[in-house]
């Protein structure tokens, strides 16, 4: 009887040793993670769920929040004509400059996976666009480019073409201004293409050579269906940050003409801290984040008819 408890008494100091092992362990994680949770918690989780509380309400900054129900829903969908339109020119931006970006991404990275010599020249100052494409500095030069007096009718002008439009003064060439500097901006997609293009076998390559396979042919059969992961996950990241377009808007047109680029972001800023109608701009936000929630989880719902995996959990 002695002897089974001093078993179960070794056992249980064992046992407690452990314990106290893994709460030590786990005390000394959390004293590490603290700095990381608490700006998760106070710079990211509260802000959204005070947004979410603030899209119900009539708040000014200066003056204290009064609850007003879904007014500020009702407002933005039945009785505001320029939210629409902010609407309107983001998707307009968003289904057209996408593409683009994509496809030139994909051209170029196919360009640079061939071995030359200073390749790596070649991807850096092809990348640089991407870092200070969304800059203050290149939406001004961008503005100039574009300008009645600007670059590109100096260039027509120069070989023949007489042209004194104002590109950004004209309701249906001004969006595309924007649309060229998205589709300019390729260069983060350009580097994701190119390790995905990397990762595909040589030998699939060679076996459609010796087969006399013709390079349209292996770009379809091949490339496109081992590099849909990429693709898609380049769409994903680039449909977000699409929606989120602001400085352009804002510096090169400031909306206009005619509110055609009046970009969500812009119109939400507006709104937001220049009208000083932070619950209207609370209730913005939330709604696109509902959109672009929806487009996400369709193209995760779709992306098992067009996107190929090589493991079968894929």
């Amino acid at each position: 009887m002695r002897e089974a408890a001093i078993k179960t008494s070794k056992k249980a100091t064992r046992y407690g040793d452990v314990f106290s092992f893994w709460e030590r362990e786990n005390f000394v994680g959390y004293v590490f993670i603290a700095p990381w949770l608490i700006g998760f918690f106070v710079f990211t989780v509260y802000p959204i769920v005070y947004s979410f509380i603030l899209s119900f309400t009539s708040y000014n900054i200066v003056s204290s929040p009064k609850f007003i129900g879904i007014d500020n829903y009702i407002e933005m969908f039945f009785k505001d004509t320029l939210y629409w339109k902010s609407v309107k020119a983001t998707f307009y931006y968003v289904f057209t400059a996408v593409p683009l970006r994509l496809v030139f991404a994909l051209l170029v990275a196919m360009l640079l996976c061939r071995k030359t010599r200073a390749i790596g020249i070649y991807r850096s100052a092809l990348y640089i666009p991407s870092l200070i494409g969304g800059s203050v500095a290149v939406a001004v030069m961008w503005r100039r480019i574009f300008s009645e007096d600007g670059l590109l009718n100096a260039i027509l002008n120069f070989i023949g073409i007489k042209s004194n439009i104002a590109w950004l003064g004209h309701p249906t060439y001004t969006i595309w201004t924007i649309i060229l500097l998205g589709a300019w901006q390729f260069g983060s997609s350009m580097l994701i293409f190119l390790a995905g293009l990397k990762q595909i076998p040589e030998t699939y390559y060679e076996a459609a050579l010796i087969d006399g396979v013709g390079r349209f042919r292996k770009f379809f059969s091949i490339t496109l269906p081992l590099l849909s992961p990429v693709i898609f996950f380049n769409l994903i990241m680039q449909l977000i940050n699409g929606f989120m377009i602001f400085t352009q808007g804002l510096i090169i047109t400031g909306g206009g003409p005619l509110n055609t680029t009046l970009f969500y972001a812009l119109y939400l800023y507006r709104k937001a801290f220049q009208y000083y109608q932070m619950g209207y701009g609370c209730a913005m936000a939330w709604v696109m984040l509902v959109v672009v929630g929806i487009l996400t989880a369709l193209l995760f719902k779709t992306s098992k008819f067009w996107v190929y995996y090589e493991a079968k959990e894929g």
